[in-house]
C-alpha cells in the first residue's frame, strides 16, 4: 500500500510540476476522451483474465498494447498536450507499474494472483486512467473558447 500512495504521489508531483512549467494545455478532443474511456474498459477488462495464462490472451493484449500506444501518439501529436502524452506515457512503460508493466509482469510470471490483480487494477491503473480521462473532461471545449483579440 505505501508503495501505491508514493507512486502516486509521485505522479501528482510531476504534474504538479508540469503545469507550473507549461500554463497552457490544449482544448478538449472527443476523441481523446472516447479513446481514453474505452481503452480504460478494455484494460481493466482483460487484466481480470490475468488468473489465466498469459499465453491464452497473448494477441488480445498485443492488440490491447497497439491501441495504447496509438493513444499515447495522438495526445503527442496536439499542440500544447504534453501533460496528456506523459500520463500515456507512464501507462505504456514497460517499466512503470501500470498497463505495459502489469502486463510484462504477467507475461514473465505466466499468471498471476486474483489479489494481486485486484489490487492493481483498482490501486494503480484504473485511478491512472481517471487523471487521463479526468485531465481531458476538464478542458476547455473548443466551442467554449474564447479567442484572443475577438
Amino acid at each position: 500500500m505505501n508503495i501505491r500512495r508514493i507512486y502516486f504521489i509521485l505522479i501528482i508531483l510531476e504534474i504538479a510540476v508540469f503545469v507550473a512549467c507549461n500554463p497552457m494545455i490544449s482544448l478538449y478532443s472527443e476523441h481523446a476522451y472516447n479513446q481514453a474511456t474505452s481503452l480504460k474498459v478494455e484494460t481493466l477488462t482483460l487484466m481480470n483474465k490475468a488468473a489465466e495464462p498469459y499465453a491464452k490472451h497473448n494477441e488480445k493484449i498485443e492488440v490491447l498494447m497497439l491501441n495504447l500506444k496509438k493513444a499515447h501518439e495522438y495526445a503527442k501529436g496536439r499542440v500544447n498536450n504534453e501533460l496528456s502524452a506523459r500520463q500515456w506515457e507512464i501507462m505504456i512503460d514497460p517499466e512503470k507499474n501500470l498497463a505495459a508493466g502489469f502486463f510484462r509482469r504477467w507475461e514473465e510470471k505466466g499468471t498471476l494472483s486474483e489479489v494481486f490483480i485486484e489490487e492493481v487494477r483498482n490501486g494503480l491503473i484504473s485511478p491512472a486512467f481517471d487523471l487521463i480521462i479526468g485531465l481531458e473532461a476538464g478542458k476547455v471545449r473548443p466551442e467554449e473558447a474564447r479567442i484572443v483579440g475577438e
